[in-house]
């Protein structure tokens, strides 16, 4: 595409964006998780980048006056086991605004490696448009790419040749069919001789306690158009009469990058009902 074409034919100024199904988060977002981009939720074990993909996966059903797309959505996994059962569990408060039961519209595919997967995405197109899906849910990236590669420059650069391929397939497709592409990302622990390491607008971040940073590197950090990263902060909370009693977690959601968000955070919590903002 050259700038005049732009001139003749400009991009479409709305984009659609997809329900958290909570107000505050949406408002964190102004409006949800874009369609046509990747959204990466980057976060440690334990604070809630599943509990946010599941919620999606069943937000996306939802009718567009809620928030939702109106369509079915696709996992693909590479954590095991899959949470069938939180899923149950969710989607029972959903059912009051989704005709049929959400579980039918929810497709999932567990994934073996970094290869499986850019080969299911190059097999996808007719598979979008046949079940109407508008969401794809990678559950983790990191995890595909654990064990699969050696710390050797030729594996280091055939690994990022990958990130780029899967990217540019994923971010192909969702401007393609307008899905939202959402990538969950683990995060490893920065070390004190890589303490100036500084990806996106975060000179570092924390979380329980740790100074962390997304998975994968500046090559994959390069692939997604918006970072979120989840933390937990444990504090000791005080009982009647002044003493001090059993730690609690605290969990947080901050915009790390995007190009239309500024930096920014709000509190969240897990409830039987999924994921919350808190107004604090």
């Amino acid at each position: 595409m050259k700038p005049e074409d732009l001139l003749r034919h400009p991009l479409p100024t709305q984009t659609s964006k997809l329900t958290l199904n909570c107000p505050l988060l949406d408002r964190l977002l102004h409006g949800g998780i874009p369609c046509g981009t990747i959204t990466e939720i980057a976060a440690e074990s334990g604070v809630g980048k599943t509990q946010f993909s599941l919620q999606l996966l069943l937000a996306a059903q939802l009718p567009a006056a809620r928030g939702g797309l109106s369509a079915s959505s696709l996992c693909l996994h590479s954590e095991f086991p899959f949470p069938v059962r939180r899923l149950h569990q969710l989607s029972l408060f959903y059912q009051s605004h989704i005709p049929n039961n959400p579980l039918d519209r929810i497709f999932i595919q567990p994934l073996q490696s970094p290869d499986h997967l850019l080969d299911l995405l190059s097999r996808l197109d007719s598979i979008i448009s046949r079940l109407n899906i508008r969401l794809i849910v990678i559950d983790s990236i990191a995890a595909l790419f654990r064990s699969e590669f050696d710390n050797t420059p030729l594996e280091l650069k055939r690994r990022s040749s990958l990130f780029f391929k899967i990217s540019s397939k994923l971010k192909y497709q969702a401007q393609k069919f307008g899905l939202a592409v959402v990538v969950t990302n683990q995060v490893v622990d920065v070390i004190e001789s890589s303490g100036n390491l500084r990806i996106g607008n975060s000179g570092f971040l924390c979380s329980s306690g740790r100074r962390v940073c997304p998975a994968l590197g500046l090559s994959w950090a390069n692939c997604v158009n918006i970072r979120l990263f989840l933390w937990r902060e444990e504090e000791r909370v005080e009982e009647e009469g002044g003493d001090i009693g059993d730690i609690k977690a605290r969990r947080f959601i901050r915009v790390i990058f995007a190009p239309h968000l500024p930096d920014c955070s709000c509190e969240f919590v897990i409830e039987r009902e999924g994921v919350l903002g808190v107004n604090r």
